[in-house]
């Protein structure tokens, strides 16, 4: 089996061989890695810096596959593309495919997941400038898709030792550092566990703060939870310094909903600190910026003479 047919998912994966991508997977979750420079990835270097990017990841294999150039088509000459390359990077029951393109991303999808993003605006233009990305899909057959995304996150960590300035997760709307992604002293050489801890909307899903025209104050909600089986979350916020507030109760929520398996409805009441309590609902006919690929849920603050009372 040669790596085109294995990257298409022809073949048959076996105990110790090369890695097949799993042809199962009709969505799969993705993550994008954008580079300062022309790609200059050899597949030695990068089975040397995933093995040595966590114990888990000791037997970590990389191939790559150089691609010719790709001219626009017909009346699109922006969707011009230089040489690039595909891959497999593989390890227990992970598979990760690599599509790597020596050209810059759609400015438009750019746009989208680093403009809302927390991080500063030097690296901001970087990330506008770059010269190469590399589009990572998971294509293992691992089922939990938390332990997807730490997959193509651990891959993201190693590829961004060749250059990597953002990686951004399309779905989510969102952007982070490549460098967070790199293992770091604090972490006590497990970086998997860290990378298992991050919350929900800092990669694997969205935090975005909306400003709508005619309404006051801020809305905040998260984006791609939908991928993790889970609901995005909204709140209307008096102002930008709820920022803080609202992203550490929205990862505490969908943590709660990983940790216990039990839903929220529309109609819920719960404590989220010591004064604070919300009720849930559905969004009201209107309000068109809280669109998800899936479940919706607004928080909206009520008393705590309210918990429990139905509406």
């Amino acid at each position: 089996m040669d790596l085109h047919d294995r990257f298409f998912g022809r073949g048959t994966p076996t105990l110790g061989g090369p890695p097949v991508a799993n042809p199962a997977i009709e969505r799969p979750l993705s993550l994008q890695l954008l580079f300062d420079a022309p790609l200059d990835l050899d597949p030695d270097a990068l089975t040397l810096a995933l093995r040595t990017y966590h114990p888990e990841l000791a037997a970590a294999t990389a191939e790559l596959l150089a691609v010719p150039r790709q001219g626009p088509p017909d009346g699109h000459p922006e969707n011009d593309s230089g040489p690039g390359l595909i891959g497999l990077v593989g390890w227990g029951r992970h598979v990760v495919k690599l599509i790597g393109v020596n050209g810059p991303m759609p400015e438009n999808v750019v746009e989208l997941c680093v403009r809302p993003a927390h991080y500063d605006d030097e690296l901001k233009q970087d990330a506008y400038r770059a010269a190469a990305h590399v589009l990572l899909y998971y294509a293992g057959y691992e089922d939990d898709p938390l332990e997807r995304y730490v997959a193509l996150a651990a891959a993201a960590g190693a590829l961004a030792r060749f250059g990597g300035v953002v990686v951004m997760n399309e779905d989510a709307r969102t952007s982070v550092p490549a460098a967070v992604l790199l293992p770091h002293d604090e972490d006590e050489g497990d970086m998997l566990t860290s990378l298992r801890s991050f919350p929900i909307p800092f990669l694997y899903g969205g935090f975005v703060k909306l400003e709508v025209e005619g309404v006051p104050g801020v809305w905040m909600r998260t984006y791609g939870n939908s991928q993790l089986g889970l609901p995005d979350l909204a709140f209307h916020a008096g102002d930008h310094h709820e920022g803080t507030f609202a992203f550490n109760t929205f990862g505490n929520m969908l943590e709660y909903l990983r940790d216990s398996g039990r839903p929220f409805a529309p109609g819920h009441t719960m404590q989220v600190g010591p004064d604070t309590y919300f009720r849930l609902r559905d969004p009201a006919e209107g309000e068109c910026y809280l669109e998800s690929d899936g479940e919706m849920l607004v928080c909206e603050r009520i008393t705590a003479a309210e918990i429990n009372t139905p509406q």
